[in-house]
C-alpha cells in the first residue's frame, strides 16, 4: 500500500506518479481497493513501461467488430432473431408442447397459434403474445402459457360452457347460456345439447329450460324449442307430437300437460299435436292416418245401426 500512497516518504520536490505526463500525486492520498490496478496500467502505459498482451490488437480487433454487429443489428430490428437462433442450438428450442383443459378445442388449432418453427427458443419465446392468440380461438374463455425450461411450454386453456344449439333458417351455432355464440355446431356430443329455435330465442330459453327441467319425463321427450312471434313456445317431441303452449300461464299448461300424459298417456297416441292456447279447452289434432281411421269409424257406424235387428215387442 505504500507505493499507492502518494506524497509519502518523498520531500516537496519529489516527483510522484504521473498520467500521460499529468501528475498524479496527492499528499495523504490512498486511491479505493477497486481503482487500483487500473490506475496503475494507465500509469504505466503513460510512463511507457506498459506491454500489451500477446494477440491484444486482434482480440480488440474482434471485440469491435462482435459490438459493430450487435449495434448493427440492434438498429436493424434483429437482435430478437440473434437471440433466438444462438439460444435455440444451445439447447433450448422449443421441443415439446403440453397443452391441459382443452376438451373441444383441437391442439392442432392450439400448436398453430404458438407459431413455432423448429427452432424457436424458449429464451426469446414471447409467452404473452402466445397467449392472446390463443384466446382468439371460438371455444377458448381463458388461456395461460408458461416456460417450463429447458425446452417446453405448458399452455392450460379455460373453455366457453355450451348451453344449447341455436337454429337460425339452416344455419345451426353452439351457444352460451348468455346467448353469445361460440362456434358453429360441428357434430359429436354437441347433438346433445337442446335445440333451440326462433329470433329471440337465445334470450328466452335459460328461464324455460329450468321450468322444463322440473318435469323430467317431460323433457327426455323433447327434440326442440320453438319460439313462436317472440311470444310463446311450441314443444317438438321425438314422436312427432307437437304442444302448443299459451303466452300467458305456460306453467300451469305444462303441469296439465305432464298430469294428462300421467292419467291418460296422450302423449304417447296417434296425434300429431296439441293446442293448449285456449285457457278453456284443449285442442287435440289427429294425425293423417288416426283421421282416416276416425272417419271411417264414423261411417261404419250408421251401418250398423242399420244392421241391428228390430226388438218386437
Amino acid at each position: 500500500m505504500s507505493a499507492l500512497k502518494w506524497g509519502q516518504g518523498k520531500g516537496k520536490g519529489a516527483a510522484g506518479p504521473a498520467l500521460f505526463g499529468m501528475p498524479l500525486s496527492f499528499d495523504h492520498f490512498v486511491l479505493p481497493r477497486l481503482l487500483r490496478r487500473p490506475v496503475r496500467v494507465l500509469a504505466r502505459l503513460g510512463e511507457g513501461d506498459f506491454e500489451a498482451p500477446p494477440y491484444c490488437a486482434a482480440m480488440l480487433s474482434a471485440a469491435l467488430l462482435v459490438s459493430s454487429s450487435a449495434y448493427g443489428a440492434y438498429l436493424g430490428g434483429y437482435s430478437d432473431a440473434i437471440v433466438q437462433s444462438v439460444t435455440a442450438r444451445t439447447g433450448f428450442a422449443v421441443d415439446q408442447v403440453k397443452v391441459v383443459g382443452n376438451r373441444e378445442t383441437s391442439e392442432i388449432d392450439i400448436l398453430d397459434r404458438l407459431e413455432l418453427d423448429g427452432w424457436t427458443s424458449l429464451i426469446g419465446f414471447d409467452a404473452e403474445a402466445a397467449r392472446e392468440r390463443i384466446t382468439t380461438l371460438p371455444w377458448v374463455e381463458a388461456a395461460a402459457v408458461r416456460k417450463v425450461y429447458p425446452h417446453t411450454l405448458e399452455v392450460r386453456v379455460e373453455e366457453r360452457e355450451p348451453f344449447a344449439l341455436w337454429q337460425q333458417g339452416s344455419a345451426l351455432s353452439v351457444i352460451e347460456k348468455s346467448g353469445t355464440v361460440i362456434a358453429p355446431f360441428s357434430g359429436g356430443k354437441q347433438i346433445l345439447l337442446p335445440l333451440i329455435i326462433g329470433t329471440d330465442a337465445p334470450a328466452k330459453a335459460p328461464d324455460f329450460l329450468a321450468k322444463i327441467k322440473n318435469y323430467p319425463e317431460l323433457a327426455a321427450r323433447i327434440k326442440g324449442y320453438i319460439r313462436i312471434g317472440e311470444r310463446r313456445w311450441d314443444l317438438k317431441l321425438e314422436n312427432g307430437i307437437t304442444i302448443k303452449l299459451p303466452e300467458d300461464g305456460e306453467d300451469q299448461a305444462i303441469a296439465d300437460l305432464v298430469r294428462m300424459d300421467h292419467e291418460n298417456g296422450l302423449l304417447t297416441r296417434d296425434i300429431a299435436a296439441v293446442d293448449m292456447r285456449l285457457s278453456d279447452r284443449l285442442v287435440v289434432q289427429l294425425t293423417p292416418e288416426a283421421a282416416t281411421q276416425r272417419q271411417a269409424a264414423l261411417d261404419e257406424k250408421p251401418k250398423m245401426l242399420k244392421r241391428k235387428p228390430e226388438t218386437k215387442i
